[in-house]
């Protein structure tokens, strides 16, 4: 009888771990839900002294003339954030590796966080590599590797005979991201490209070869494909993955109940309500559906919501382009991505705590 005792003790203590740990979930604050609301200290940076902000991004380099986007911040409705502090989380992922996967959207983000890092710290010292893809920046004083792979898909786009293939089963391309610490991917901008910008000619499904199909389904078996990829390859007791989510454009004033108003030019501030008008984007619950269904963890940034409050925190005309390319897209920084960033640090934050 005693080992029945002990097994039934053993089993007691396993369900009150299971019942403090959901209870932990439970208690865990949606950092999603929430408002904008007016702050007087601007952003967490200046974005002039950050070296690292390309011209896609450098609003107020490029003549951006009012600064009302940066005296926002997000309060979330059942919390408040920790601000974002750059040495602590230095000295949290000391000796690792930070790599964002994606496309321009996953770029404006690493931007933000290289930013935030490197304005925390006078003088910090790092480096700067590129190989092939991968670009890296290293924080020497604390062996931080930031890092971003250029992967618009995450699946592979192959040069055949035939032209430039996209194979939705195929994700080659996943070698990059073994033995990495952190993970963040990002896919969803360039699921619609047509014509001379789009990447490849046809499109590989199983052994099919299409010129074209319904490009909603494209992406749900591409995300379907790196998620066995996550499940294949990813030890939980070692890599946190995240998943961006899906970061909005603002190119119809409708959407915001301002139907007079065809792009972002001239915003200057957000929608204070917590929820947007034009409702979510289709491809958000693709997303949450592949997510769903992963066997290993993956933390989605949903960050869609807060970012569609946001028609005031594009470039507009102070992008790449300059006056002739309207970029409602992309995200001027220092702004929304450094809010990204922010709910990262606190999501780590809390992990580490509950750990």
């Amino acid at each position: 009888m005693v080992w029945v005792r002990s097994i039934f003790s053993f089993s007691l203590i396993v369900l009150l771990q299971q019942l403090a740990n959901a209870q932990n979930r439970a208690s865990a604050c949606d950092f999603f839900q929430g408002r904008w609301v007016p702050d007087s200290s601007l952003s967490l940076y200046n974005s002039t002294t950050c070296p690292f902000i390309e011209r896609e991004f450098a609003c107020q380099k490029n003549g951006r003339p009012d600064l009302n986007y940066l005296k926002y911040i997000w309060q979330p409705l059942a919390c408040n954030l920790v601000r974002f502090d750059g040495r602590d989380f230095l000295e949290r992922f000391k000796g690792k590796s930070i790599m964002f996967v994606g496309d321009s959207l996953s770029r404006n983000q690493f931007q933000s966080l290289i930013c935030l890092l490197y304005t925390s710290i006078p003088n910090a010292q790092y480096t700067v590599e590129r190989v092939g893809d991968v670009s890296t920046v290293t924080f020497t004083e604390f062996g931080v590797k930031v890092m971003l792979d250029r992967s618009v898909y995450l699946v592979d786009v192959v040069r055949e005979e035939i032209g430039r293939v996209l194979k939705l089963d195929s994700i080659e391309g996943g070698k990059l991201w073994k033995g990495i610490d952190t993970l963040i991917f990002n896919t969803w901008h360039w699921w619609y490209r047509r014509g001379p910008t789009q990447p490849w000619d046809y499109v590989q499904v199983g052994n099919q070869i299409l010129k074209d199909m319904d490009r909603m389904a494209a992406f749900q078996r591409a995300l379907t494909t790196w998620a066995g990829w996550v499940d294949s390859n990813i030890d939980p007791t070692k890599t946190m993955v995240f998943f961006q989510g899906i970061s909005p454009s603002h190119y119809n004033g409708t959407d915001w109940n301002e139907p007079q108003k065809h792009n972002c030019l001239g915003q200057e501030q957000p929608l204070l309500g917590s929820t947007y008008p034009g409702g979510l984007p289709p491809a958000l619950a693709v997303l949450k559906g592949v997510l769903s269904k992963i066997k290993k963890p993956v933390t989605l940034l949903d960050i869609t919501n807060l970012s569609l409050l946001r028609k005031d925190g594009h470039p507009s005309k102070y992008g790449l382009g300059g006056p002739t390319v309207m970029d409602c897209s992309h995200w001027c920084l220092a702004g929304v991505p450094d809010t990204w960033n922010q709910i990262l640090y606190n999501i780590v934050f809390e992990q580490v705590s509950h750990s």
